[in-house]
């Protein structure tokens, strides 16, 4: 067993959240849109491939917010940029040797749900010109319940989406207020019931814990509300608080944050209320029920995971489009200038948006496969890739061994992001600040 001292320490630990290796602080300058085009060039004619799309406008900001957006009260930006996202999609095909085939599609923010139906629409369409859809696919859409239309909803439903993600966070009113996100539990019933009526029935919530104000009983309350709409997902997300990185979480009063073992005893009554509520725990954050195909993959090996987090997604490459949005190519990462108008003015003058990245050599691809396998199954084989912290953690409870294969014990999955770190050869030389391993 693992003691309260022990589990203390590697908790307090900041590492990165391993939705990619090697992880976005090591990417830099000298991959530029040059090297983009070369590796899109290189790319197998008919790949299956990820896309990615990035909108990155919100009607407020949310003080909790990690994510590269901006306000915007007005429409005009936001279209103005969905002509820049159009007219990359199409830069980006004319380099391609052939027509992909998108075996996901994720519509990320920011807040897809304030783009207009017309705005939609264009977007559908360059996409369909540049790429082949599987009739599979599974098409992901990022929900703001507070901007859904029913109008918008048919119009996403329209472009084939057919899964989306509903930022809840809390239900509580004065978590609510403290984050400056003032949703209530009608209009977030309201927003379930417009996606179903629209045929977009595969739905997923994000909570978080550690947020301003929260205990375990407003966690366990929201818990309870949110089951009452039966989402077939839930991702339940520790609160960053990284103000030196985004400044609008100086507005979030530190000291009404909850301290370690608080925050730890909220992510354990959340799951101990969702697993009895019938849904399947899935790696580090996520639940589903048992019949949704995250669970499937959870239970025949094939979950994987990357930037949106756990996921079914198979495919190899991902394309991003949109300002700050990353991609993944043989060649490596790859992230688009991270301002609009920079994103903007490079696209106007017909060049791709790719500010910096990274080269993925063969031990980062040996690596970032034992992390992903340690991320989603808690076990991994790690051959000849050596790990000197791998004593510590087994003498500390963290790891067995197991004949080839390291797993990480029940007891100490919570931590598992601590034991993914140990097979991270940039960390002990990196300067990135990360959150907290719990």
């Amino acid at each position: 067993m693992i003691s309260p001292e022990t589990f203390a320490r590697y908790a307090a630990l900041r590492v990165p959240r391993y939705t990619s290796y090697p992880t976005a602080p090591q990417f830099v300058p000298a991959i530029d849109a040059t090297e983009y085009r070369r590796w899109l060039r290189q790319l197998e004619p008919g790949a299956r491939t990820s896309v990615y799309l990035h909108i990155p406008f919100c009607r407020q900001m949310c003080w909790y917010c990690g994510c590269h957006t901006s306000v915007s009260r007005r429409q005009a930006p936001v279209s103005r940029y969905v002509d820049a996202l159009c007219r990359e999609i199409g830069l980006v095909a004319a380099e391609l040797r052939g027509r992909p085939t998108v075996g996901h599609l994720h519509w990320g923010g920011g807040t897809p749900t304030l783009l207009t139906p017309k705005d939609i629409g264009r977007i559908d369409a360059s996409l369909r010109a540049a790429f082949d859809l599987d009739p599979h696919v599974e098409h992901a859409l990022e929900v703001d319940p507070r901007t859904l239309t029913h109008e918008v909803a048919a119009a996403f439903a329209s472009a084939g989406v057919n899964r989306a993600s509903l930022g809840v966070q809390s239900f509580d009113p004065k978590v609510q207020a403290a984050i400056n996100r003032v949703q209530s539990f009608e209009t977030t019933a309201a927003a379930v019931a417009t996606l179903r009526s629209a045929g977009i029935a595969a739905l997923n919530f994000d909570l978080i814990y550690g947020l301003p104000f929260e205990t375990v009983d407003s966690c366990v309350a929201t818990v309870e509300q949110a089951l009452t709409l039966r989402p077939e997902r839930l991702a339940v997300f520790g609160y960053a608080h990284v103000p030196s990185f985004k400044p609008h979480q100086r507005k979030i009063d530190e000291a009404a944050l909850p301290l370690g073992d608080e925050r730890q005893a909220q992510a354990e009554a959340i799951a101990e209320a969702l697993i009895a509520a019938g849904y399947q725990k899935i790696g580090l954050d996520h639940f589903a029920l048992p019949a949704d195909r995250l669970a499937i993959a959870a239970r025949d090996g094939t979950l994987r995971r990357n930037f949106q987090g756990y996921t079914t997604d198979a495919c190899t490459n991902l394309i991003g489009f949109g300002a700050s949005a990353i991609g993944r190519v043989p060649g490596g990462f790859v992230q688009n200038s991270v301002r609009i108008p920079d994103y903007e003015s490079r696209i106007a003058s017909g060049k791709l948006a790719v500010t910096r990245g990274c080269r993925t050599s063969a031990d980062d691809l040996k690596r970032g496969a034992i992390i992903e396998q340690l991320m989603c199954a808690f076990r991994a084989e790690p051959g000849d890739v050596t790990a000197p912290q791998l004593d510590r953690l087994e003498a500390d409870g963290l790891v067995r061994r197991s004949g080839a294969a390291i797993e990480v014990p029940d007891e100490a999955r919570p931590l598992v992001r601590a034991v993914a770190a140990a097979f991270d050869a940039y960390l002990p030389n990196s300067a990135a600040r990360h959150v907290t391993a719990v």
